[in-house]
């Protein structure tokens, strides 16, 4: 569970009920990347949030090793096995919300009326079906590939193999697949990963803001990076705003080198078609003037919502001063460290809401992007895109010597963690 930007004590937020979320489309859509990423920015903002992918269930029930005609509609053989995972999946989602849970996602193929119309009536909350259509072979096949790349089911597969098996499971829901057409459904249809979209009776805060986000998704690949700034002349003082020191600036030569190094090294590696590379740091010197050392055509961002937490009256102040001068305040801050904020400061869930249109313009990129910033951003971002929970966040190390390298996919985020040569280790 991510970090909460919001919290109740019923657990329910923005005066919504229940919400279940019916993903709807074949398979290599994008259905699987937006319940997923869903799950992950519904928990940010506090909602409790949990997908029941279909997958999984058959997962647990068969194992991972199954022939494509597992998934034939019209398979008898495999009929029965196929309704009692979808039993046990819809009775954990009508359980979760029975526990308080706010948004259930239910991730599976779902492609006809029959079946949308079975759940629908199972259901006592309201929902809303979110369709994705692709007719884009580029598009499909791209998503083809990252899906036997993180699957489950093609772990250890030859590409090959994992890619026509996968096609065959595509051509299994083709004849029977049919579009939502009612008009009276609350529904959602993403055109070819997010080109465009169709609503349809979506009603309420929440719901609006699930449909605002999905508005941002794309399954585009892309690589995200995490570098912390160059070390400042006064390392101390935050109202200082001091400019690199000569180390600093070696270091941020040091990562620029690297990375480029990198990226070369990952393109021949995989093919790809040469993408973007873009630079978002904050407008303070420290940050800033190591992101300026690469040059065009690498595109530099200043955004203000990236400056590091506001420290408040203990700026320039060692844990132990604040300790000695504050002691009320440094117990009420052991008790709460992620949501506690010192005299005139900033604490950590308020530098989360801060960070929040940072999080969505993130998400609409298809450039790749490296964050150059202060620790304590560096950490939140972070969180929110491996799921970290509040309580874990300032437990998150991200040291000076290192490079991060985050690649989204489907099923998971990978993480490759790179010691930058020529920096001092911590």
């Amino acid at each position: 569970m991510a970090a909460q930007l919001y919290k109740t004590e019923s657990g329910r937020l923005f005066h919504a009920g229940a919400i279940a979320i019916i993903t709807v489309g074949l398979p290599a859509r994008g259905k699987t990347h937006t319940a997923r990423s869903l799950l992950r920015y519904l928990r940010w903002l506090g909602v409790s949030t949990q997908v029941f992918h279909l997958g999984d269930y058959r997962r647990q029930v068969v194992g991972e090793k199954v022939s494509w005609d597992f998934f034939h509609p019209d398979n008898q053989a495999t009929m029965a096995l196929r309704k009692t995972i979808l039993e046990c999946a819809l009775a954990d989602l009508l359980a979760f919300f029975h526990t308080g849970g706010q948004v259930g996602i239910f991730d599976a193929a779902n492609t006809t009326d029959e079946r949308r119309k079975q759940l629908q009536e199972r259901l006592e909350h309201e929902h809303v079906q979110v369709q994705s259509i692709c007719d884009k072979e580029d598009i499909i096949n791209a998503n083809i590939r990252s899906v036997k790349i993180s699957s489950p089911d093609y772990l250890g597969w030859n590409e090959e193999k994992a890619l026509e098996d996968f096609k065959h499971r595509i051509e299994n829901h083709m004849p029977f697949y049919q579009t939502i057409n009612d008009p009276a459904l609350s529904y959602v249809k993403m055109f070819n990963a997010g080109e465009h979209m169709v609503f349809n009776n979506i009603n309420g805060y929440l719901q609006t803001r699930i449909v605002y986000y999905m508005m941002n998704l794309h399954i585009s690949p892309r690589v995200i990076y995490f570098a912390r700034n160059g070390e400042s002349l006064n390392e101390q003082m935050d109202r200082a705003d001091a400019d690199l020191s000569p180390a600093g600036h070696r270091y941020a030569e040091h990562l620029k080198d690297f990375l480029l190094q990198r990226r070369a090294e990952r393109q021949e590696e995989t093919g790809e078609s040469p993408r973007r590379l873009q630079v978002w740091t904050s407008p303070r010197r420290r940050s800033f003037n190591s992101a300026c050392h690469f040059e065009f055509p690498v595109q530099v961002r200043q955004r203000a919502q990236l400056i590091e937490i506001n420290p408040g009256d203990c700026d320039g102040m060692t844990k132990d001063e604040i300790r000695a001068k504050y002691p009320d305040e440094w117990a009420n801050y052991q008790q709460d460290s992620y949501r506690y904020r010192f005299p005139r400061a900033e604490s950590y869930h308020d530098l989360a809401v801060r960070v929040e249109p940072v999080i969505l313009e993130l998400e609409r990129e298809k450039d790749d992007v490296l964050f150059i910033a202060h620790l304590s951003v560096l950490r939140l971002l972070y969180a929110y895109l491996m799921g970290i929970q509040e309580k874990d966040v300032l437990s998150i190390n991200i040291p000076r010597d290192t490079l991060i390298e985050i690649i989204p996919s489907a099923y998971r985020y990978k993480e490759t963690r790179m010691i930058i040569p020529g920096v001092k280790r911590e």
